[in-house]
This record gives structure tokens, sequence and C-alpha cells, in this order.
């Protein structure tokens, strides 16, 4: 069974960094899609950046040149390091997993089977 916890989340002026952390478990072989995802209160869950088998990034526009996602296939670990922090980037970070059965990988929340607890981030103007 597939586990996925996060590290990492805290309370940062804006302007500032943190760096995510997700651990994963259970994971088959390296075939697997992986991304971040952030929940803001009253909103919808929506995409952060994924990555893909090959390690091929996609990171949405709202973030891109800011935050950064990265894996290590050995330590079967995501990272999501963001710079320059907004206050509109405040939301609970979670992390995502599906193994990749054709095709390249999705931003679409609904492909992914494998959820992480989630982490808080937040940033104060």
């Amino acid at each position: 069974q597939v586990q996925l916890v996060e590290f990492g989340g805290g309370s940062v002026q804006a302007g500032g960094s943190l760096r995510l952390s997700c651990v994963a478990s259970g994971l088959r072989d390296s075939r697997y899609c992986m991304g971040w995802f952030r929940q803001a209160p009253g909103k919808e869950r929506e995409e952060v950046a994924i990555i893909n088998v090959d390690g091929t990034p996609t990171h949405v526009p709202s973030v891109k040149g800011r935050f950064t996602i990265s894996k290590d296939i050995a330590e079967n670990a995501l990272y999501l390091q963001m710079i320059s922090l907004k206050p509109e980037d405040t939301a609970k970070y979670y992390c995502a997993a599906a193994r990749l059965v054709f095709g390249p990988c999705t931003t679409n929340k609904l492909a992914y089977h494998y959820w992480g607890q989630g982490t808080q981030v937040t940033v104060s103007s």
C-alpha cells in the first residue's frame, strides 16, 4: 500500500522560502507520476507542480519561477522548493502519486490515487 508523508510546512513572511518534502513508501517501482497540490480554505484543491517518470517537471503559471519540484528516486522522496512566497500561496499542501499506465503525467488531480495528509504553509504579508 502506497503511503505518502509530507514534511516542511510552516509560517513565513512574504518573500520567504520553504522546502516541502514527501517521503513515499510502498511504491512498486519508479513509474509513478508525482505532484504537489494545494488547497486554501473555501477553495478547491489545485495543482501546483508535477514531475514525470523521466523527471520532467511541470509548474503551473502562478508558481513558475518561484517553486521548483524535484524528486530523489533512491530516497523515494519528492520535494518542492518554494521561494518568494506570497500570501496567496497560503494553503495546505498535499503530495500525490499515481502509477503511470500510458502517456505523460497529468496535472489533473483526479488522476492521482494516493495522497498524503498535507502540510500547512502560511505566508503573512
